[in-house]
């Protein structure tokens, strides 16, 4: 997840503003157990997703990495989410034998699995959103004046900008083995990927391991840490139209809770 330049509502927001959106809705998706909440804020994201400007594939590339998770989620809450009312049972037929008669899917377990792989998606959609839409030193700096120490708030920006770099560096090696004549994460079948995920993942966690020596020098040469106090070069103000969002915001979000409230009842 990178910055995405732009000049929409949401690029000139105030970072403190859009990090306390995204901690508020965050703790709202986790808290709702219901879908009609969910899907409000669903289609509240999607709209932010139009009115930024970020074209759709940006957000698509992401959400093509969670189905796998999603669908893993799903399965394992209809395996063991315990519930009352039986879909199938028993999940294996009774005339095999040791395992016959075993494992049973309830229609709780299946409804509380499609919760789970809702909120996924929808917090999904949230932090792409927030991040490719606030510079890495507005975020940062959105931080410390909510009153995140310094090194804390270096860590979360250091760790959200190595993301792309990351991203960079797979591309450069897939590369470099395509030009090998090694195709297998295009062509190969799900074991033969499987095999070589291991001539990703070790360059990969190599070049990580580099990167993080060279910025921690980088730190250690410019004695970072050795005052407490420090300048900036760049200042963010909350305007009028920062502090009406806030407010905006607050009252949205009141609201669902209040639905979630009322439907759980």
């Amino acid at each position: 997840m990178k910055y995405y330049p732009g000049t929409s509502f949401l690029h000139r927001l105030d970072a403190r503003v859009k990090i306390i959106l995204l901690l508020m809705l965050t703790i709202l998706v986790f808290m709702t157990r219901n879908f009609p909440v969910l899907a409000v804020i669903f289609v509240f994201l999607l709209l932010g997703w139009k009115i930024s400007g970020i074209p759709m594939r940006e957000l698509g590339g992401y959400l093509k990495l969670l189905v796998g998770l999603i669908a893993f989620v799903v399965l394992i809450q209809c395996l063991f989410q315990r519930g009352e009312t039986s879909l199938i049972d028993p999940i294996l037929p009774e005339f095999l034998p040791l395992v016959g008669g075993m494992g049973r899917i309830t229609v709780e377990g299946v409804q509380f699995g499609l919760l789970l792989g809702f909120r996924l998606l929808v917090i999904m959609c949230l932090m792409p959103l927030v991040i490719m839409c606030t510079r890495i030193r507005e975020l940062s700096l959105g931080f410390v004046k909510l009153g995140v120490p310094y090194r804390i708030a270096f860590m979360i920006t250091t760790a959200l900008n190595q993301v792309p770099l990351l991203q960079d560096e797979i591309t450069t090696i897939t590369d470099a083995q395509k030009l090998r004549a090694f195709t297998v994460f295009e062509d190969g079948t799900p074991l033969k990927k499987l095999k070589a995920y291991p001539t990703l993942v070790i360059p990969l966690v190599m070049g990580a391991m580099k990167k993080s020596m060279l910025i921690g020098t980088a730190m250690d040469v410019r004695a970072f840490g050795s005052r407490k106090g420090r300048s900036y070069l760049h200042d963010i103000q909350m305007g009028r139209a920062d502090m009406v969002t806030l407010v905006g915001m607050i009252l949205f979000c009141a609201v669902l809770a209040a639905a979630n409230y009322m439907l759980q009842r």
